[in-house]
């Protein structure tokens, strides 16, 4: 990938000689290694055996999850917040799982439409719950930077599974939470 990132650089007419860049290609393949490390994860891994018996059948938020991925068209990041809950059916998962899988789709070549159908596919899947719902609100920079340069865009995109989306009132609980200010 070092190479890569030199025929890069060369490409847009720099001189990947010069002082400054000389150790540039190898940073920038750590650092694409790194922004792209969800390849390398696997949901049964992230989740690691965290799933808890429990008679709770009320909803479960973890709100404001910040994300960064990058965009799959132009590799450029986007950034936001997830929002995810779910409602219980025997079984819970430990907190920071919801994060991490979070991270883990994030974490790859991604459109944000993709990323939030994933996670909430996910939840659904390793709690075998009644429901899952997932809001994501990014700002990208493909769309800051380049194209049509617009600076206060924010795209949100919802996925809701099971009761979230069967039941009005389950949509509206979880819609009404998530835009709460409670801290």
């Amino acid at each position: 990938m070092d190479e890569c990132f030199r025929k890069i650089i060369e490409g847009i007419g720099e001189d990947p000689r010069r002082e400054g860049l000389l150790r540039t290609p190898h940073r920038a393949a750590r650092a694409f290694e790194f922004l792209n490390q969800g390849y390398k994860k696997n949901l049964e891994d992230i989740v690691n055996g965290a799933i808890f018996k429990s008679d709770n059948d009320e909803m479960v938020i973890v709100k404001d999850i910040e994300l960064y991925s990058l965009c799959e068209h132009h590799l450029l990041p986007f950034f936001g917040r997830a929002h995810v809950g779910y409602i219980p059916k025997g079984r819970i998962i430990g907190l920071s799982k919801v994060a991490r899988i979070v991270d883990m789709y994030a974490r790859r070549l991604q459109v944000q439409e993709n990323l939030t159908k994933q996670i909430a596919e996910a939840l659904m899947s390793v709690t075998k719950c009644l429901g899952v719902g997932v809001v994501i609100e990014a700002k990208h920079l493909c769309m800051m930077m380049r194209g049509v340069e617009k600076q206060n865009s924010i795209m949100k995109t919802s996925c809701l599974l099971g009761t979230f989306r069967s039941n009005d009132s389950t949509r509206k609980e979880f819609l009404s939470l998530i835009n709460e200010k409670i801290l």
